[in-house]
């Protein structure tokens, strides 16, 4: 009996071993890649990586393996870069290019319409459906601007039958749409990916011409699981999130209501997160990131404090002082004091009155640069900051830039151009004023008043003179 156990155990680990490392196959004939390098690269959350590479024969078949891992979506790609998109399911795919006239032109995946799927279910549906949706979407479009002109203009408006005909026909366009993604296996990878698709790939036209679509478009944002592995795999994680938050942004509402919906949104994702701490701090990050990229930075601080407050989740140690110093310098607070130690540029002031420290500015309003020589884009923002120096200082705002550099000869080269104040300790980032600012990157810019209390947090030089337009000069007209 022990030995007949000890086989049985044998042929199941064989058997799962096998499963594990199981390998599907992708093959191709196309003559105008002969010899030349083929890849077929998948996805892993943002970054794509190479599963498999080749080197087409001289006839230009090649063969490419990818195991049940990789399963999700993938591209081939050959010398020219031009991605020919494949769905890396449980089957084998064949592919093979029809030549137009007497040229290959497919040969390279750049008109996808000559490259045939031979065998692959979940492929050929793939297929069918991006060769079929963008035809409705466009019929869709013209009837919706036909439905406009039928209903806005007046010499139009009165007919009724035509604006019957086109509301019919919409109806039909997009029930014929979802009729076959409801018809899709549900257990197929493209019963998942598609619906996904689709919504990312509508947000520019529903934002623009589809307004009324907005509200059902936000919610199915929200109810995506960004926990699925199917969302990791699909190559749609970076444009999801941007996709989802970019159409909040543009749908139309006060900006106060865009941060309100914002902020749910933030809740939700937050929330389906918390079960997968790696997952939300690669996904909080991004979005981070992203908020403040377009200025949203009412939202940014929100999901910055959100994630601080979290009990139930850790965040990674550079990101979370990067989340802290939302808490720490967020608008309404005072901004910590700081001396002047070291080497210190004042242009303009008499020896005599040459400050020792932030407090003993005079100034109605001070803007706090932290940057430094080697900062890629730090020269640009301080040239800026000086070209609008003077038209500043009509308005009692001074400048004080912090350097961070550790050289004392290319911090005195560097800064002796600027007409503000610039001083530097050469300690980078232990700098005590960086420290006490929770300084993370650079440039960082702090718009401070008199009393040293944080008015602005400005991502770039731009939005600072904007709103010193706005508030100062607009103000004292």
């Amino acid at each position: 009996m022990c030995s007949m156990k000890k086989y049985k155990i044998i042929v199941v680990f064989l058997f799962f071993c096998a499963s594990v490392y199981s390998q599907n196959t992708i093959t191709g004939t196309f003559p105008g890649l002969a010899n030349q390098q083929i890849k077929l690269v998948g996805f892993n959350g943002f970054e794509p990586y190479t599963i498999d590479s080749t080197q087409a024969d001289e006839k230009g078949d090649f063969n490419l393996s990818y195991s049940d891992e990789d399963y999700g979506m993938g591209y081939l790609s050959a010398q020219d870069n031009k991605p020919f998109f494949v769905v890396l399911s449980e089957e084998e795919i064949k592919l093979k290019v029809y030549p137009v006239g007497n040229s290959y032109r497919g040969e390279t995946f750049v008109l996808p319409e000559t490259i045939k799927i031979l065998e692959g279910k979940e492929n050929q549906l793939f297929e069918q459906y991006e060769t079929e949706h963008p035809r409705r979407e466009q019929a869709l479009s013209a009837w919706i601007y036909l439905e406009k002109l039928y209903t806005l203009d007046s010499l139009f408006a009165i007919e009724d039958i035509p604006k019957q005909v086109i509301l019919k026909e919409k109806q039909r366009i997009k029930a014929e749409d979802s009729l076959f993604l409801a018809g899709l296996d549900p257990d197929y990878y493209v019963s998942w990916y598609l619906p996904v698709r689709k919504l990312v790939s509508s947000v520019p036209t529903i934002a623009q011409y589809r307004t009324d679509e907005i509200p059902v478009a936000i919610q199915t944002f929200r109810k995506l699981d960004y926990t699925d592995i199917r969302l990791y795999k699909s190559g749609l994680l970076k444009e999801t999130i941007e996709a989802h938050f970019w159409l909040i942004e543009n749908s139309g509402r006060s900006l106060d209501l865009v941060y309100i919906e914002m902020n749910k949104s933030i809740d939700i994702l937050v929330g389906n997160l918390l079960s997968d701490e790696q997952r939300l701090n690669t996904i909080t990050e991004y979005l981070f990131k992203f908020l403040e990229m377009r200025s949203l930075l009412n939202a940014s601080e929100y999901l910055a404090l959100k994630l601080l407050n979290e009990q139930g989740c850790t965040i990674n140690n550079d990101f979370a002082a990067q989340l802290e110093s939302y808490r720490a310098m967020k608008k309404g607070n005072t901004a910590p004091d700081f001396d002047f130690k070291k080497d210190l540029f004042a242009p303009g002031y008499a020896a005599a009155d040459i400050p020792q420290k932030l407090s003993d500015l005079k100034s109605k309003y001070t803007v706090v640069v932290f940057g430094a020589s080697w900062c890629p884009q730090c020269p640009q923002d301080l040239s800026q900051i000086a070209g609008f120096y003077k038209k500043w200082g009509k308005y009692a705002v001074e400048v004080v830039f912090v350097s961070l550099d550790e050289n004392e000869k290319l911090f005195k080269s560097f800064v002796g151009v600027f007409p503000f104040i610039s001083l530097c300790d050469y300690q980078k980032w232990e700098s005590p004023a960086a420290i006490s600012y929770y300084v993370s990157a650079t440039p960082t810019i702090y718009l401070l008043d008199d009393k040293q209390q944080i008015l602005l947090r400005p991502n770039s030089v731009k939005q600072l003179d904007s709103w010193i337009d706005w508030y100062l000069v607009q103000g004292n007209k």
